[in-house]
């Protein structure tokens, strides 16, 4: 193994050391990837209810750490600049997952859910397959590691939150994702124009990506249109999958009701031996209703499905 090249960044890297994008070394480490996110899923769904949700919290304050620690690197080598931003779609997933995780309303936590679902996971995705860092760095570097830890990183979450339970994507919610690109794109191309950067890849294409294809014979800045549309067609298939994934199973799971006006669902909790159980609080008496016991995450799913609840359950004691 040669690991002469771990420590460099690309501008400090002979031309020719990488590797083909969809050569046997890339998707290896796609798979590899990809793997590890379903096998921590798997794991982490194993855990309590007070478990899981202590993952989710550490999961966003440990892709800051692992950003400034890559930041230092760069900064050690001499090579950080304007182009290290976290300004790619994928990296302002960190701020998305930090807002999502701790905002205290309800409604934050199902809007940046939502995109983090919708738009973050899909676009890390696509980053995986279409890695831009693969021509520039070797196997055995630091950077080229890095990037597969991290774009694995932005999949899990979401994925995460999905497997939970904790979001569940509605065509009703679109105006989630559109409002997010008003804001969000318009400030990153006129930040892109003043600064020759390439954030969003709105500047030019990835080379050997759909983009690339579609700059082959719309030119540039006439791939933008096809971006777009691919863009919309993407967020409109996660919403298909959201819809056969959730509401179908929606559709066979026996409906129940309560009266909000009066009772609020709840989690009670043994302070002896940390049983949870799921049911109703009256709001005027605090008289407590038990509905069922939550031994695990698709039991709190199934009463939050039943009684159609979304956001995060008050827990008593």
């Amino acid at each position: 193994m040669n690991f002469e090249y771990f420590w460099r960044q690309q501008d400090d890297i002979p031309a020719g050391m990488g590797y083909p994008l969809f050569g046997a070394a890339h998707l290896l480490s796609v798979g590899i990837a990809l793997c590890l996110v379903v096998l921590l899923i798997c794991g982490i769904r194993k855990l309590e209810d007070k478990q899981q949700r202590r993952v989710m919290s550490v999961l966003p304050i440990l892709m800051v750490l692992l950003e400034i620690f890559k930041d230092a690197f760069l900064v050690r080598a001499g090579r950080f600049g304007i182009g290290y931003l976290p300004l790619h779609v994928c990296s302002i997933g960190i701020f998305i997952f930090l807002l999502r995780e701790f905002l205290p309303w309800d409604r934050a936590k199902e809007i940046f859910g939502e995109i983090a679902f919708v738009l973050i996971m899909p676009a890390s995705i696509a980053a995986l397959l279409f890695a831009d860092w693969t021509i520039y760095y070797p196997v055995l570097n630091f950077m080229n590691l890095y990037s597969y830890v991290w774009h694995g990183a932005l999949v899990l979450y979401p994925a995460l939150l999905m497997a939970r339970g904790d979001v569940k994507p509605s065509i009703r919610h679109i105006h989630y994702v559109l409002l997010f690109f008003c804001v969000v794109v318009p400030a990153i191309y006129a930040f892109d124009k003043r600064f020759g950067c390439n954030y969003f890849f709105v500047n030019w294409p990835v080379p050997n990506s759909p983009l690339s294809w579609m700059e082959s014979f719309m030119g540039n800045p006439g791939y933008l249109v096809g971006y777009g549309g691919l863009t919309l067609a993407v967020i409109l298939m996660v919403y298909l999958w959201g819809y056969l994934m959730f509401f179908k199973k929606k559709s066979k799971v026996e409906k129940k009701t309560y009266d909000a006006e009066s009772k609020k669902p709840v989690i009670k909790a043994s302070i002896c031996n940390g049983e949870q159980v799921a049911g109703f609080q009256d709001i005027h008496t605090g008289a407590f209703e038990e509905v069922m016991l939550i031994r695990d995450s698709e039991d709190l799913f199934r009463f939050k499905d039943e009684y159609g609840i979304s956001g995060e359950i008050e827990k008593i004691y």
